[in-house]
């Protein structure tokens, strides 16, 4: 049963509105002004808050400020109930984060149907979709909701590729944000002298290609090869862009999916400009363990050539390949059959990539 927060200081409008949503099956809480809202939403965690604006004490537009400063609180959808509906009350309330307004007097569905609006649209940013074809699958599907899915292209198939296959290249048409369903891919930068600069190792769950299609250009500002057979799907950019651009909710959801991998290269600039190669190593190592291309079992690791992993870290292959060795010698690491790594002291490695 879902939980609502009433803050009405008219008691015959609080106690009708209570009758009605409890009729409805909500789980109701009342409050007779905004300070004592404010104490009841920090008590109560409610679902939604629906909050009248005109009241003493604390009115509605402090009570919303108030609640957007902590995060238990900040998230709940807002809706106000006023008998005010100018224009520019209704859009200070929504410049501080309201969600909707329920004008008085309204009908009973009028304020049923934006409770259960603004709670579909919270449980979907609320959702976690599982990082394979069926989530971003199930993704577009809720989706559906809030924009023309029509307007999508359907039929998003797996397509297999071999190792050492490009998916794309660098200074071609940007057309397509990949997901990789399995598998392993790099993407790299070639350099004026023909040297590859590695990017990113990309492994199951990933997205790649999403900077390249934000780029004014329209080309790809990378390239990415499959380093071991893999399984991707192709999402068109015209799909990219509705899901982007289309529907606010929409947007920040699937930012959220895609973005990861953003955060993931920021990081990585920031180690490339400030750490050691060594600590870049044992840096490189982890993430590569957490991505699951380096597993326990050298048998089902990814065998990474060590120009690459140079690349990655952003060393010459020698230095790259000693710097794996001392790891070796000091037991940290063992190479096993096909120059496949194996991590065998993986706290040691989290000291030298936090403190050298």
């Amino acid at each position: 049963m879902k939980k609502v927060l009433l803050i009405e200081d008219n008691e015959d409008v609080r106690e009708t509105t209570a009758d009605i949503l409890e009729l409805a099956n909500y789980n109701v809480v009342t409050a007779e002004n905004g300070k004592v809202g404010v104490k009841k939403a920090k008590q109560f965690e409610p679902d939604i808050i629906i909050c009248d604006i005109m009241m003493p004490e604390l009115n509605g537009y402090g009570v919303l400020q108030i609640l957007s400063k902590f995060p238990k609180t900040a998230g709940i959808p807002f809706i106000f109930l006023t008998a005010k509906s100018e224009k520019p009350d209704m859009r200070k309330g929504m410049n501080l984060g309201a969600d909707d307004y329920v004008t008085k007097p309204f009908e009973e569905h009028e304020l049923l149907d934006a409770i259960e609006c603004r709670l579909n649209k919270n449980d979907f940013l609320k959702k976690e979709f599982s990082k394979n074809f069926d989530g971003v699958n199930a993704f577009l599907e809720e989706a559906s909701e809030y924009i023309d899915l029509k307007s999508l292209s359907k039929n998003r198939d797996i397509k297999k590729y071999e190792k050492n296959e490009n998916i794309f290249g660098e200074g071609r048409t940007s057309h397509s944000l990949y997901f990789i369903e399995s598998g392993t891919v790099k993407t790299y930068k070639t350099t004026e002298s023909g040297k590859e600069f590695v990017t990113g190792i990309y492994g199951s769950g990933d997205f790649i290609g999403q900077l390249s299609l934000l780029n004014s250009a329209e080309t790809y500002i990378e390239t990415a090869t499959v380093l071991e057979d893999a399984e991707i799907v192709g999402i068109p950019k015209s799909d990219f862009t509705k899901l982007l651009y289309g529907n606010k909710l929409v947007s920040n959801k699937f930012i959220n999916m895609i973005s990861n991998n953003l955060i993931d290269v920021q990081e990585h600039l920031v180690q490339m400009a400030f750490a050691s190669v060594r600590q870049r190593t044992a840096k490189a190592l982890l993430e590569l363990y957490d991505k699951g291309i380096i597993k326990d079992d050298a048998n089902l690791g990814v065998s990474i050539p060590r120009e690459d992993f140079a690349g990655l870290i952003g060393a010459a292959t020698e230095t790259a390949i000693r710097m794996l060795t001392e790891f070796k010698e000091e037991g940290l690491i063992a190479v096993e059959t096909r120059r496949r790594i194996v991590l065998l002291d993986k706290d040691k490695l989290k000291r030298i990539a936090n403190f050298n």
